[in-house]
């Protein structure tokens, strides 16, 4: 038999789905939901917990709780890294036009807002093997974070790296303020003789969040993460770039396609 609050919350959830508040609304508060359905406090917030874990609402300190406003989904395909290679070569007005993120949201490059930064840093044990240097090689770690200009929270977390050596004898892949990048990560290596053979994406984990994963993605208590390393291989099998995603569940889309060969 349902509990008291678990009724509670698919009345509200069932009201929101009708349309009865619609995105952005402000829910009535915890003392008008008390009178409607004769129940304690404990009770109406137990409720609206669940549906802050799914997604639903959102509690703004101070203001009330809202009904949450969907987020600009990110479909991402497999698909998308011959699409880079391939616009990798394109001319510098081409590749102005769109990058992967457009590509993977349907929004115009107008209507991003990127940010980047750089720092350099020692590859520790993980680094290393991933890719097969010595501890303590000097890397490039670059931070990407790009939002929907309408949205407060990026659409994920990137944390890219690449080994200085390989990039270093252009000093431009060094500096964040030729960011964002015409072309991308395969333009930029291009630039320095280096052709991307293969990509090897890993989802690694589905879990909650870290309070800075949470604020940095403008995530409510209940949602999952899910982790993804991406790691670039050039024709040589040599790896030459890293990359550990955070994407927020709530709006990431995940699509694997898999060409098969004829019989």
């Amino acid at each position: 038999m349902p509990k008291a609050y678990e009724e509670i919350a698919d009345d509200l959830r069932q009201q929101i789905q009708a349309g009865t508040w619609r995105p952005g609304d402000r829910l009535p508060s915890e003392e008008e939901l008390k009178q409607s359905y004769r129940k304690g406090g404990p009770t109406i917030r137990q409720a609206l917990d669940v549906l802050l874990t799914e997604g639903l609402i959102d509690k703004q300190h101070g203001r009330g709780t809202f009904v949450r406003v969907p987020r600009k989904v990110v479909r991402r395909t497999n698909e998308r890294h011959q699409w880079e290679k391939d616009r990798a070569r394109e001319s510098l007005t081409e590749r102005e036009q769109t990058g992967a993120t457009e590509h993977d949201t349907g929004l115009t490059v107008h209507e991003l807002v990127f940010s980047a930064k750089f720092r350099e840093r020692d590859a520790n044990e993980d680094l290393a093997s991933a890719f097969d240097v010595p501890v303590g090689t000097r890397l490039l770690e670059r931070v990407y974070q790009t939002r929907y200009e309408k949205e407060p929270a990026p659409f994920n977390v990137s944390h890219s790296y690449l080994v200085r050596e390989h990039i270093e004898k252009n000093p431009d892949l060094l500096d964040e303020t030729k960011e964002p990048w015409p072309g991308g990560t395969q333009n930029q290596l291009l630039t320095v003789g280096i052709e991307i053979d293969r990509v090897i994406e890993r989802i690694t984990a589905a879990r909650p969040p870290t309070q800075e994963e949470a604020k940095a993605l403008g995530m409510s208590p209940g949602m999952a993460v899910m982790e993804l390393r991406k790691m670039c291989i050039d024709v040589t099998g040599r790896v030459v770039e890293v990359a550990d995603v955070i994407l927020p569940g709530d709006r990431t889309e995940l699509t694997f396609v898999t060409p098969l060969a004829r019989w």
